[in-house]
């Protein structure tokens, strides 16, 4: 008699815990629609961003980074490149690309390099013509290395570029998705 009453009440004071944490089970679960555009925005062109970088092709991997991204985590959102018959428009201009070394190695020589890239990004709303967002001075960074063997060297730039697109990509789509800094008011 005793000892269930001692189950009863760990079994009581277990589910209370259980209660009280907001664990709901499975049921509570639910997959997330919404995202952070405007409900009419269904539609949304990447023409090709502008290059003042003077950088080979570097506006076109980032054009198709923010493409991809947009279709892999954009919610139902359809990507487009032409902006014509889209409900919202990415408009984006690479400013500059710039690489430093930033570790010597035993020689002197720039082993470790910084890349730093700075983008115009403007999200403009075509059916009701404003501007949904707008930062004029993304800056994104990474590094690359060089090895020490010339036998075994691998110019690391262009993945270097290739990473940098994907994290600008991911952070852009992120703020968009999440509706970080896009403009609700009319």
């Amino acid at each position: 008699m005793i000892l269930s009453r001692k189950i009863l009440r760990a079994v009581a004071l277990a589910g209370l815990i259980i209660f009280a944490s907001g664990f709901r089970g499975c049921g509570g679960y639910k997959t997330v629609t919404k995202s952070g555009m405007p409900e009419h925005v269904r539609t949304i062109a990447v023409p090709a961003f502008q290059n003042q970088a003077l950088r080979y092709k570097i506006e076109s991997r980032f054009t198709e980074a923010v493409m991809n991204e947009i279709t892999k985590r954009g919610k139902g959102l359809k990507v487009q490149s032409d902006p014509k018959g889209a409900d919202a428009v990415v408009d984006g201009t690479i400013k500059s690309f710039a690489f430093y070394g930033v570790l010597l190695d035993s020689r002197g020589r720039a082993r470790i390099f910084e890349v730093t890239i700075t983008a115009a990004v403007t999200v403009r709303d075509q059916v009701t013509n404003r501007v949904l967002y707008d930062n004029q001075d993304y800056v994104f960074r990474g590094e690359f290395e060089f090895t020490d063997d010339p036998r075994t060297f691998f110019n690391e730039e262009d993945p270097a570029v290739e990473r940098l697109s994907r994290s600008f990509a991911e952070s852009l789509v992120s703020t968009l998705i999440n509706g970080f800094g896009v403009n609700e008011e009319p």
